[in-house]
């Protein structure tokens, strides 16, 4: 097994996630069978293989893009299923990241 070398307290932290010790064990178990996976992957012989994004061809559906009137109502409805308003008709978000909105 190759020592993955991702920290998983790093990448927790990141995530915002807190994760118990015997967890993270497990983890970073898991992380280094999928590293050493993706590498063995790297050694197979693809030569005159095609890539590939999806299994099933698919195609883009284009369109035009069209103005569409609403009436003046709809911003009403729309912003009585807000949480809350700031100023009468902006959206107010909570906080994500700390420190935000301390001036």
């Amino acid at each position: 097994m190759a020592d993955s070398a991702i920290d998983i307290e790093y990448v927790a932290g990141l995530a915002r996630l807190e994760i118990a010790p015997d967890e993270k064990e497990r983890l970073q178990r898991d992380l280094d069978h999928i590293v050493d996976y993706i590498a063995e992957l790297g050694e197979v012989d693809v030569t005159g293989v095609e890539p590939t994004a999806h299994a099933a061809a698919l195609s883009n559906v284009w369109r035009e893009d069209e103005i569409v009137e609403t009436p003046s109502q709809m911003r009403e409805v729309m912003l009585k299923n807000a949480p809350a308003l700031m100023d009468g008709d902006l959206v107010k978000m909570p906080r994500i990241l700390p420190g935000e909105g301390e001036h």
